[in-house]
């Protein structure tokens, strides 16, 4: 801990602790490239005033202490809450040896795409696995979870037909829709009656368009789910199509892995079914799950994210497969316990400090904080104080609503747990005081909208 850090003199223009990313989203000129100046000079405004908390860089594995580099370039280590390694699989030795034997096997390279002699025998296998996890649907494999979520969309929606999505659900998934189609119509989170009264309008109107309806089973930004049955309930009565994103929970929780859906005895509910291995499978790529060969076959050859980009490496389907191998054993259902567990502690632990942890109990521990200046102060002094967690600012959450998402690991234990939370505490306390004094640094007026929260009461 760097003990002089409190008394560190602060000099920040309220200028960086203003303004969002969707204030740069689309930019106007002729000039393409030179019109994304003004974003940069934002951007390096706070990163030059140490209050750009993204991009930085593990030097050490995404373990529960790690070493991080940070974009402008500053050192230092603490309690990593902020990998989303859930089941600590990433250097598990069985993880190490499979992704060694697959580089002695096959190289490092699938060096194509699946539809054109990309595949190998470890991806096959893995699409065997998959298939049997998720009770014999069909699997298809794709090099990153971003990509399958755009895919599992754009694949399947043409463009007369309709997608109706929840407001928050991932960029995969809204950036598929806009490739896809034009009739893209959002409804308030986990409302499922708005669900409902856009399936009425929608189908009254065009009784034989393709309707997609488009969730979570667990947001990311919320830690919270929908009510999958009744959204399985609307789509049947206006036969439309429900797809699921399951990328945060599956693996991590539910008996045997099977997330969310699996705890309600609802796997079966997702007519399209999508995924991540990214979380607690060890490594990039994701799938999308289909009911029938049909449908698998037509998303090979229609999905362009697919169709058109090498497959996965034959290292990173041996580890999934290994990861999947382990999720499946006793010893999967005692990292998920200890999971649980370091959950369950960290949310009772933040709520013991006067701090307001968001959501279900889940990998993903938001923690409210409201002000976006407070927020990225927080996050300037966390390091600090020994402590390592991701900022979430508006657009990825509502104005005044910024918060810190803490990804918890199996390998935490509750001292790590109490270490961050004090670290937590303690940034905040230091980023009260800096916040008092950056007011009149310049000439710009600091907004402080959303402050009077519980975080900064």
């Amino acid at each position: 801990m760097d003990m002089s850090s409190s008394s560190r003199k602060v000099s920040i223009p309220a200028s960086a602790l203003q303004g969002s990313l969707r204030d740069y989203r689309a930019p106007t000129g002729p000039d393409l490239v030179g019109r994304t100046d003004g974003f940069f000079e934002w951007q390096d405004l706070r990163r030059r005033n140490d209050v750009w908390p993204y991009a930085r860089s593990t030097e050490t594995a995404p373990a529960t202490y790690c070493k991080v580099r940070s974009d402008a370039d500053r050192s230092f280590q603490g309690i990593n809450f902020a990998s989303q390694d859930y089941l600590s699989l990433s250097s598990h030795p069985r993880i190490k040896q499979a992704a060694i034997e697959a580089v002695e096997r096959y190289g490092v390279h699938s060096a194509g795409s699946a539809a054109l002699l990309g595949n190998t025998a470890n991806s096959l296998d893995l699409e065997a696995k998959f298939s049997d996890f998720l009770g014999g649907r069909e699997v298809v494999l794709y090099p990153t979870g971003w990509s399958a979520g755009f895919a599992s969309v754009q694949g399947f929606v043409r463009p007369d037909d309709h997608v109706v999505m929840d407001v928050l659900a991932h960029s995969c998934l809204q950036e598929g829709a806009r490739a896809a189609t034009q009739n893209i119509h959002h409804f308030a989170h986990l409302n499922t009656n708005a669900v409902i009264r856009r399936l009425s309008k929608i189908r009254e109107k065009f009784p034989d368009a393709g309707i997609l309806v488009v969730t979570e089973s667990l947001f990311s930004m919320h830690a919270d789910m929908p009510d999958f049955a009744g959204l399985r309930q609307a789509c049947d009565t206006y036969g439309a199509t429900l797809l699921i994103d399951c990328a945060h929970d599956l693996g991590a929780m539910g008996p045997g892995g099977l997330g969310n859906l699996g705890t309600a005895g609802m796997l079966d509910a997702a007519d399209i079914l999508i995924g991540s291995f990214s979380k607690s499978f060890a490594s990039n790529g994701g799938f999308v799950s289909v009911k029938t060969r049909a449908a698998a076959e037509y998303l090979k050859y229609f999905s362009a994210t697919q169709t058109f980009s090498n497959a996965l490496s034959p290292v990173q389907a041996a580890v999934v497969g290994t990861a999947l191998d382990i999720i499946r054993s006793d010893e999967g259902e005692e990292r998920r316990q200890r999971l649980m567990d370091n959950i369950l502690y960290l949310r009772k632990t933040v709520e013991n400090t006067g701090l307001r942890a968001l959501g279900l109990p889940s990998p993903i521990v938001p923690v409210f904080v409201g002000s976006e200046a407070l927020g990225r102060l927080i996050a300037r002094r966390m390091p600090d104080f020994g402590g390592i967690a991701n900022l979430v600012e508006y657009p990825a959450v509502p104005k005044a609503e910024s918060r810190f998402r803490f990804q918890v690991m199996a390998d935490h234990t509750r001292s790590d747990v109490d270490r961050v939370v004090v670290a937590l505490g303690s940034a905040l306390e230091a980023a009260r005081t800096d916040l008092e004094l950056c007011v009149t640094v310049d000439q710009s007026p600091l907004k402080l909208s959303g402050t009077s929260t519980s975080a900064a009461a």
